[in-house]
């Protein structure tokens, strides 16, 4: 028997889980519906491999410090591909997904007291109370209160905080790729979107830029480092431009989409015009590590004779459950593991003595042959990032680099403008690196959504 299966065996029902679910997700439920009777469209999960857009119900203030909100803007994330695959467990039939949203205030609990109706704000991913010990020392994503999952209890030994529209592991909380979304302890997990900037910038504070910013901020680069990157979604093209800013010297991005490497690349020189960047295909150069040791080989390009080759800093962007050989691939298949240790290790081996990993792709349970020889013999420091504790970032990246225009979303990574009722189409599509669309990263428009951003893309129909 699987880990995981282990796992849902040791797990008793919790009474309050299925009334949490009722409320948490307005698509299947009455209770959590605004008595209007109001439907809505929204994306919702049907099965492995399969979104459809379909009409919910409209949600209403169900909490004392809920809102609700008229949607602006919403995305699809690369770790939603995680969902469609079906890779996080405890999805049911008709979830409404997207943890990533903003909008206008429309209603609000009697306890909200510094958000009022016709608000323009952003809502971090992280669904968190604002109170409890976590809360208070600014780390949302590990918050007690918002997430019932006894299983997840029983698999990781905690939980994390609940999150919007990301299954009932975390919590089971409709999500914002619809026409309106709940938005539990509003004024904890909101800030308000200053005059001026556009939705095209601030949607992004939700969780691509906290994310990447947080995984370099946790992991530490360090003025001078060599940085490598797997995966270069939206996720790996920040953590490259947030490691410049700290002062990188040198990137090397690894993914297996030649498109997706050369975006990275284009932009960051862009920018960077100084910064070192090579560009590694996986489905080409199959032994990544020894690319890695040719490309920061002692001596090369003027470096340190004395240093070893390999990396100061790993990024993990990618994910567990893309198995590349086919031992994994049958393990996977057969529950043995729930994730592929293949990246992990080329990060390991790939990194020099001492150096640091951050995991921020997404991983849901337990990985088999993890190269722990190597990571404890040389002191590698393996560093879950975690999920981004939304709390402790948004108001610092909004005040430093979004206001000020040091940092610009719409024409960094938002490559298209998509209506919400083509959202399904942005999953497959996504999922499947289509040569055709090239979507970094979409902005997806509502009947609520104002016109397009000067320099920001317009209207595109997949």
């Amino acid at each position: 028997m699987n880990a995981a299966a282990n796992a849902l065996e040791r797990t008793m029902e919790d009474p309050k889980t299925s009334i949490t679910a009722e409320i948490n997700n307005p698509s299947q439920k009455t209770e959590g519906a605004d008595p209007s009777g109001e439907k809505m469209l929204s994306l919702v999960w049907e099965g492995k491999m399969k979104v459809a857009m379909e009409q919910a119900n409209k949600p209403r203030v169900v909490d004392d410090k809920d809102i609700v909100l008229k949607v602006t803007g919403t995305t699809v994330c690369g770790s939603d591909m995680h969902l469609l695959a079906g890779a996080i467990i405890e999805l049911q039939k008709g979830d409404i997904l997207g943890h990533e949203c903003m909008g206008i205030v429309e209603s609000v609990g009697p306890s909200v007291k510094n958000l009022k109706v016709g608000d323009r704000v952003v809502s971090g991913f992280n669904i968190a109370c604002g109170e409890c010990f976590m809360c208070e020392k600014k780390l949302s994503s590990a918050c007690v209160r918002t997430n019932n999952s006894s299983l997840m209890n029983s698999m990781y030994g905690n939980r994390t905080c609940g999150m919007l529209g990301y299954s009932h592991f975390t919590g089971g909380f409709a999500g914002g790729q619809a026409e309106y979304v709940r938005i539990p302890y509003g004024e904890a997990n909101c800030i308000k979107v200053p005059e001026g900037v556009y939705d095209e910038d601030a949607l992004y504070i939700s969780d691509s830029l906290v994310t990447s910013f947080h995984q370099v901020e946790d992991t530490g680069v360090e003025e001078g480092d060599i940085v490598g990157i797997w995966g270069v979604g939206v996720i790996g093209l920040l953590v490259g431009v947030w490691s410049a800013l700290r002062g990188a010297k040198h990137i090397i991005a690894i993914d297996n989409v030649d498109w997706r490497l050369e975006y990275f690349a284009d932009k960051l020189h862009k920018d960077f015009p100084n910064l070192k960047i090579d560009l590694v295909n996986f489905s080409k150069d199959k032994n990544v590590v020894s690319k890695v040791q040719e490309l920061t080989a002692p001596g090369k390009d003027g470096r340190n004779e004395s240093r070893p080759a390999g990396l100061d800093v790993a990024f993990e962007c990618a994910a567990g459950e893309y198995a590349k050989s086919w031992i994994h691939k049958l393990e996977i298949l057969t529950g043995l593991e729930t994730d592929t240790s293949e990246l992990l290790n080329e990060m390991i081996e790939s990194t020099i003595g001492f150096g640091r990993i951050g995991i921020t792709g997404v991983y849901a349970g337990y990985a088999n042959h993890v190269n722990v020889g190597s990571l404890m013999q040389r002191g590698v420091r393996l560093i879950g990032n975690g999920q981004a504790p939304t709390h402790k970032y948004m108001q610092r990246i909004m005040d430093d680099y979004i206001a000020t225009g040091k940092v610009k979303p719409r024409e960094l990574f938002v490559t298209h403008r998509i209506a919400l009722e083509q959202t399904d189409k942005v999953y497959y599509s996504m999922r499947e690196h289509s040569e055709k669309d090239k979507i970094i990263k979409a902005f997806v428009a509502t009947k609520f959504s104002g016109p397009p951003a000067p320099g920001a893309p317009g209207l595109t129909t997949l």
